[in-house]
């Protein structure tokens, strides 16, 4: 069925740039879009239905492309504690930190996760996302990691989400392993990534490379065996030392190196000659009250692509809203509004191995947009909080919020 939208400018973010058409019209077919451009040379078709978009400014559907959306508990006491001066460690020590979220996310059903999910999921929805990730990485034993992987693949399937799941049971230790790292490694690289892969239910493989994680060559291991699978790999990394973590993901063809307070040049360089997307996690720089800055002038410098997105997790990135990221990276980390809303569209496509059918409004790719009444585009950067009016489009439907509810 065809469907002919008018009366908007469009932001097409062609090119990684708001590419403008100002008065433009869209032509969609099914769940893709066929035809875009000025209205005055909008194609006659036979249309099943017209819509007016009343002067929107249209931008392709946002793209969280790195959250742990599914989890059980909160770690809302430990923030309180953090508030008080009670330091990492010691949290960890009592219990809290990663591990009390594997406890309960062991200790929850599938159904209570996805029910827990969904509320979250349904936030980023609202505020114009309609494409994200999720990441396991909180069962770290085969039963809970698949459980978590289920939990994503349903969201996709009951929600006008795309959703893509990424295993990342190289994310901690779990207790039962304490002191035997290379033995959990071997578990994620020789049982559990064959298996998960083997159901379905992995789209890419994800680590955490850091000094309180793993090492590099820990990582490799886990690398090699996405390798064996035909996975793509991203990785967390730099955030917190570095370990040159993104040279490592680049050599491995890495979708997306993530986090990247301590990059390095020589890391910038592997990632552009790779063409690994960087993705900053604006979020966790402020709810950690971290100072050090990726090096954004570094990575604009080598042509590196840059993605934000919420990094949504119960520890240190409590965020329930992608556009809030677009303001908090042009302000702690200075990008620009255009750079910042590429970052949530064509370069998150991109961390996502998705850009061929997503990020940008072209012919060809799927009829996900948002239709936002505002001024400008980079009104979406410049309001802080709130609920900017808007109309959601997802493969051509406009998304009915309230049959959600």
């Amino acid at each position: 069925m065809r469907q002919v939208w008018r009366n908007f400018n469009a932001v097409t973010m062609t090119g990684g740039a708001y590419a403008l058409i100002e008065r433009a019209a869209m032509v969609t077919r099914a769940e893709r879009i066929e035809w875009v451009g000025p209205e005055a040379e909008l194609p006659r078709t036979d249309a099943a239905h017209e819509h007016d978009l009343g002067g929107a400014w249209v931008t392709p559907g946002l793209i969280d492309c790195h959250t742990h959306l599914v989890f059980g508990g909160d770690r809302s006491q430990e923030f309180e504690q953090r508030l008080q001066g009670v330091d990492y460690a010691t949290i960890a020590a009592q219990g809290g930190g990663i591990a009390s979220t594997v406890r309960a996310t062991r200790a929850a059903s599938e159904n209570e996760l996805y029910a827990s999910a969904r509320k979250r999921a349904l936030h980023l929805l609202r505020d114009g996302v309609t494409t994200l990730e999720v990441k396991s990485g909180y069962g770290l034993d085969l039963p809970n990691e698949r459980k978590m992987l289920r939990v994503a693949r349903r969201l996709g399937q009951t929600l006008p989400l795309t959703v893509s799941a990424t295993c990342l049971a190289a994310h901690a230790l779990p207790p039962e392993y304490a002191g035997r790292a290379d033995d959990y490694i071997d578990e994620v690289a020789r049982r559990m990534l064959p298996v998960l892969a083997a159901e379905g239910l992995i789209d890419a493989v994800d680590a955490f490379c850091e000094h309180l994680a793993f090492t590099p060559g820990q990582v490799e291991r886990v690398f090699l065996a996405a390798r064996e699978l035909a996975l793509p790999v991203k990785l967390h990394a730099e955030q917190l030392s570095p370990l040159h973590g993104a040279t490592l993901a680049a050599r491995y063809g890495a979708w997306s190196a993530d986090h990247l307070e301590y990059l390095m040049e020589s890391d910038v360089q592997a990632m552009a000659r790779a063409g690994t997307v960087a993705v900053l996690l604006p979020g966790a720089f402020y709810a950690l009250r971290e100072t050090q800055l990726p090096p954004v002038d570094l990575l604009r410098r080598y042509g590196v692509p840059i993605a934000i997105s919420t990094d949504l997790n119960p520890g240190t990135s409590p965020v329930l809203s992608l556009r809030l990221m677009l303001s908090m990276a042009c302000t702690l980390f200075r990008l620009t509004p255009e750079e910042a809303l590429a970052g949530v569209t064509t370069h998150a496509a991109q961390a996502l191995g998705l850009q061929a059918t997503h990020g940008t409004l072209e012919a060809g790719k799927y009829a996900d947009f948002v239709a936002w009444e505002l001024g400008h585009p980079a009104e979406l950067a410049y309001w802080i909080g709130g609920d900017l009016p808007k109309r959601v489009v997802r493969h051509g439907a406009p998304v009915d919020f309230a049959a959600l509810d």
